[in-house]
């Protein structure tokens, strides 16, 4: 099941018209629970300057930190609450605050503004066990909200890349590190089919939720995979997903996460925690000088 089609099981959301919606944003919001939103971009009503699709980009990067502090609440998550996220009520409202105030640019739902299972599964476990990634250099892919690379920061990792092709991502990233203390590069960019990526400096791959899609399953294989052969270890967070690859993984821990019936459907998913078996193929260097090049372009959405 997508995280979009997991939304579609929010508590008391109806489509309907009664907050005044017109028939138009009942198909929207229909389609952005299914996934299937992707509008091609057009002038905002509320900004109709913003002739240039750039220029409204530009403007959606300026207004990004309001919506995530006016769209959301900066509170604690379930299983750690020594972590605490901007976190949305409502993935609908929040998306159409975002059209709004930028325009309807076509991006993505908010997945940055949610605690999903495997995320905090994953947190958990990196704060239970510093070991795993204190001292390391570790890279979170699909990173969302940033939970997991802010939890691999406060574990003690000596530096924490966190790569998502949605800008508002990372903007939310750079505002939840600063909220929890700690220090974590938020990128936004598409790295899973770079072949210099993960660089051989970066010894800790954390994914958390990204099983969701066949082909973005494969890519995330792949990626880990290249890192895993150039000397990284590989941790997954997730509870079992369709494109999950159980026969390629080896699991470690379980956590019951608690609050998942908005996202998810049930009060508790038992969320599993995976590694990549096997040592890794060679030794990572002291430096991971390529963290920090990936990239600009988006290329392929979730």
């Amino acid at each position: 099941m997508s995280w979009a089609r997991g939304l579609r099981r929010v508590q008391g959301t109806t489509l309907g018209d009664q907050d005044g919606r017109s028939k138009d944003s009942e198909r929207r919001g229909a389609a952005i629970l299914d996934g299937t939103y992707r509008q091609v971009p057009a002038v905002s009503p509320s900004r109709p300057d913003l002739e240039d699709h750039h220029d409204r980009s530009a403007w959606a990067r300026r207004a990004t930190p309001e919506i995530i502090r006016t769209g959301t609440q900066l509170r604690p998550v379930p299983l750690i609450p020594g972590i605490r996220l901007h976190q949305a009520s409502d993935p609908i409202s929040l998306w159409q605050r975002t059209e709004l105030t930028s325009g309807p640019t076509g991006e993505d739902p908010p997945f940055w503004a949610f605690a999903w299972a495997g995320g905090l599964a994953l947190a958990r476990y990196l704060l239970d066990h510093p070991e795993t990634v204190r001292g390391r250099h570790a890279i979170d892919i699909a990173s969302g909200s940033g939970l997991v690379a802010i939890a691999a920061a406060k574990a003690g990792a000596a530096a924490v890349t966190a790569y998502d092709i949605d800008p508002d991502a990372a903007v939310a990233i750079r505002m939840n590190a600063a909220a929890n203390g700690v220090t974590v590069r938020a990128v936004c960019a598409d790295v899973l089919d770079q072949e210099n990526l993960p660089a051989s400096g970066a010894d800790l791959v954390l994914v958390s939720d990204a099983f969701y899609e066949r082909d973005l399953a494969i890519r995330v294989m792949r990626f880990a995979e290249r890192g895993h052969a150039r000397g990284a270890d590989v941790l997954v967070g997730d509870f079992g997903r369709a494109y999950l690859p159980r026969d390629q993984l080896t699991p470690l821990a379980s956590y019951d996460v608690p609050g998942q019936r908005m996202l998810e459907g049930s009060d508790i998913k038992r969320t599993t925690i995976w590694a990549l078996p096997g040592r890794p193929a060679t030794a990572a260097s002291p430096e991971p000088e390529d963290l920090e090049q990936p990239p600009q372009p988006r290329s392929t959405p979730r």
